[in-house]
């Protein structure tokens, strides 16, 4: 049962603000050595430190507010973040002054940051950093060593990363027994890469029999090839869950057998908020299983079923099983092969979901047909669309003006990503102007589009002095050598913000663009451009409008 996909991760896009990078958490140390050794107002009514002192009280000050901080944001994971950052600030300044104020008057008597700072207890065990490899008995007994320790107070582990014998296995289960009462979150992706059939199975039995029992709202479980057999091997596991909030079956193997034994097997869904089975053999059968799963959720908030080879017949009873999801906020379906019509079967369930704030729709054959009624969709729904992705659909400018209008509704879009599509310089610059008064815009693809110079141009124009912007993609085009200088230019102060162009091809040319290839050099060919883009700038308002009327008749 090989797992060679790294593990999967929880998020996949989102604006967080927790945790801070270890770049932001070093700055912060070096602040505070600076802040308790430097003459300041509180400096000089107690005492500084020296640099020394400052900068080991200032690493173990850090260390403590980042704990307290990150067990707030654990247990409130649904936000930014901005609460836990703004915990993290309170605590590093409540610390220094406590530390500050208990210098004692001798200076031979050194301050420890536990003299004021309560201990905090550990509650994350973590296995899976470093080297990926079998464990063995030994080492299991010599590893878990803390989960055995009375009075921890462990509620979240993770197992991934690190392979289980049957030995191991038997050295973890009489603790996992013994800790599962106080244990929320569990992960055991990737614990049984490389081992026989047999053995993965055994080993997934212990730990299923170990947990079964305990009040889990986090497994994840992916990155172990299950398929049926495995999933079952977890059965005791999974009827004794009647709280999980979270579940992860990504890389699984679960193909229609397994989604059936999840549906079986998963009797409680009524709490769960996060569902993700990404990159597994589901197809059609295996998707309507999942869809009952998807029913019996009313809470979901996060689902995620992307390439799992599911076509248009399961693709329909999964986009209408998605419509009893009202607090929806994340969904991910990409890389399946839906077709339009399952586009027509969608819109109608995304017209229900007000908070949605991001939405993955790549790679589906929705065509023009099925973009441009989920595009409808979310024009009137979804307030907080932050992100949109479309990428692959072979979608042309048919279906721009109706992107455009639903784009141009969503003023806290971040990202959108339209790649390898057709929509030419038409359809680019259609939804460039929708993008001029987004301020939040951080991201927009627009690569493999048959764009020129044109529509690359004003895709630039557009989100040059944006203030949050970081990248335009509008590579594998075919925009010309002078059109490739002008983009370089107008990005001269920020290159960063422009991505290569090494895949663009000036040379390439559209059957229906030959003629207009042609003129492309030189003068004339800028004039034919200019002349494109100032017509599609000034596209019929009254056409626009119509989108907003209805049918008189």
């Amino acid at each position: 049962m090989d797992a060679t996909t790294a593990n999967s991760q929880r998020r996949p896009f989102s604006i967080k603000l927790w945790p801070p990078s270890e770049n932001t958490r070093k700055m912060l140390v070096e602040r505070m050595t600076n802040n308790l050794s430097s003459p300041t107002i509180f400096t000089r009514k107690y005492r500084s430190l020296s640099k020394e002192e400052a900068a080991k009280n200032a690493e173990e000050i850090e260390d403590a507010a980042f704990t307290i901080a990150n067990q707030h944001y654990e247990k409130e994971p649904d936000g930014d973040g901005s609460s836990a950052v703004q915990l993290y600030a309170r605590e590093c300044s409540k610390l220094i002054l406590e530390i500050l104020k208990k210098i004692p008057k001798s200076e031979d008597k050194e301050i420890s940051i536990s003299e004021v700072v309560p201990t905090v207890q550990e509650t994350f065990f973590d296995i899976s950093k470093g080297k990926r490899a079998f464990i063995e008995a030994e080492e299991a007994q010599e590893l878990l060593k803390p989960l055995k320790e009375p009075g921890n107070s462990y509620s979240k582990i993770c197992f991934s990363n690190r392979s289980f014998g049957i030995d191991a296995a038997r050295i973890a289960g009489p603790i996992l027994a013994a800790l599962k009462d106080q244990l929320k979150e569990v992960d055991l992706s990737d614990f049984v890469a490389g081992r026989n059939e047999a053995e993965a199975l055994d080993v997934m039995n212990i730990f299923s029999e170990a947990l079964e029992g305990s009040n889990l709202k986090f497994l994840n479980l992916s990155d172990n090839a299950l398929g049926e057999k495995g999933v079952r091997a977890f059965g005791k596991l999974f009827q004794s869950q009647t709280n999980l909030e979270e579940l992860f079956l990504m890389n699984d193997g679960i193909s229609q057998e397994a989604a059936n034994a999840v549906s079986e097997l998963v009797p409680s869904t009524e709490k769960l908020k996060v569902l993700h089975f990404h990159n597994n053999m589901t197809g059609d059968e295996g998707a309507v299983a999942i869809a009952e799963i998807v029913k019996r959720s009313p809470l979901l908030e996060d689902f995620r079923c992307s390439s799992t080879r599911v076509g248009s017949e399961g693709g329909s009873v999964l986009c209408e099983a998605l419509g009893m999801c009202s607090h929806l906020k994340k969904l991910d379906l990409r890389d399946n092969m839906f077709g339009p019509e399952v586009g027509l079967v969608l819109c109608k369930a995304l017209s229900k979901h007000e908070n949605l704030t991001e939405i993955y729709l790549s790679y589906l054959n929705l065509e023009d047909e099925g973009a441009i009624a989920i595009a409808n969709a979310l024009k009137d729904s979804a307030p907080s669309l932050a992100v949109l992705e479309m990428a692959g659909n072979d979608i042309t400018a048919e279906a721009a003006s109706a992107i455009a209008s639903c784009i141009a509704a969503k003023q806290l879009l971040a990202k959108l990503s339209l790649g390898e599509n057709e929509l030419k310089d038409e359809g680019a610059i259609q939804i460039a102007k929708a993008l001029e008064g987004h301020s939040h815009l951080i991201e927009v693809d627009m690569s493999s589009n048959a764009l020129r110079r044109a529509g690359a141009r004003v895709l630039a124009q557009t989100v040059l002095h944006k203030d949050e912007f970081k990248l335009l993609n509008v590579n594998g085009n075919f925009i010309s050598e002078e059109g490739v200088d002008e983009l370089k230019e107008i990005f001269k102060k920020s290159p960063e913000m422009l991505a290569s162009l090494e895949d663009n091809d000036p040379e390439g040319e559209d059957e229906d663009d030959e003629e207009d290839e042609e003129k492309e050099s030189g003068d004339e060919g800028k004039d034919v451009e200019d002349e494109l883009e100032s017509k599609l700038k000034n596209l019929d308002v009254k056409q626009e409008a119509s989108l907003d009327t209805p049918d008189s008749n």
